[in-house]
This record gives structure tokens, C-alpha cells and sequence, in this order.
């Protein structure tokens, strides 16, 4: 379970960064940049919250 929760954290992160990329080369919108980085961030926020916070297994 929190291998998976740190791969969507890991993916919402990215989804936080690789767009202003994409908008720096005129590849996508400014608008699909906002919202592209609002739900990376959103999604890195709560998966990164819930992978720190379970009980370690190990």
C-alpha cells in the first residue's frame, strides 16, 4: 500500500513540475498548465500525507 501511495506521490509531483515545461516551449496552454500543476499538487498534498503517516511495516 505505501509503495503506491509513494508512486502517485511521485506522479503529482511530477505533474506539479513537467507542465511549466511544456508551457515554456509553447507546447501546451497557460491554462492547462494551472490546471495540470492544481491537480498534481493536490494529489502529491494528500497521497504524501497518507504514505508518512502509515504505520511503518517493516
Amino acid at each position: 500500500m505505501i509503495t503506491i501511495l509513494k508512486i502517485v506521490s511521485f506522479i503529482g509531483l511530477a505533474l506539479t513540475l513537467i507542465p511549466a515545461f511544456f508551457v515554456f516551449t509553447g507546447t501546451i496552454s497557460l491554462d492547462a498548465n494551472k490546471t495540470l500543476m492544481l491537480i498534481g499538487t493536490v494529489t502529491w498534498f494528500i497521497s504524501a500525507v497518507l504514505w508518512q503517516k502509515a504505520p511503518k511495516t517493516e
